[in-house]
């Protein structure tokens, strides 16, 4: 095998082996984000979900102060 052979099925093989070392750094990064973008998601709702009660308990309390106030105007 001539030396020109040699070097051009060495360079196939390291820029063979480098796609394949993207394309698995690339899945493993693709994965790890879709996984972080799940967790944000679950941070966003468990978020929300305090906060809707907070208004909630805010609503309730107000209710009771115009139902006292009503009772109070009545007698």
């Amino acid at each position: 095998m001539s030396l020109q052979s040699k070097v051009v099925l060495g360079a196939a093989c390291v820029f063979s082996a480098s796609i394949i070392g993207y394309v698995h750094y690339k899945q493993n990064l693709d994965r790890e984000q879709m996984h972080s973008g799940v967790l944000r998601d679950m941070e966003r709702r468990q978020r929300r979900k305090q906060e809707n009660l907070y208004v909630l308990q805010k609503q309730i309390d107000l209710a009771k102060e115009l139902k006292k106030q009503q009772d109070d105007n009545i007698t």
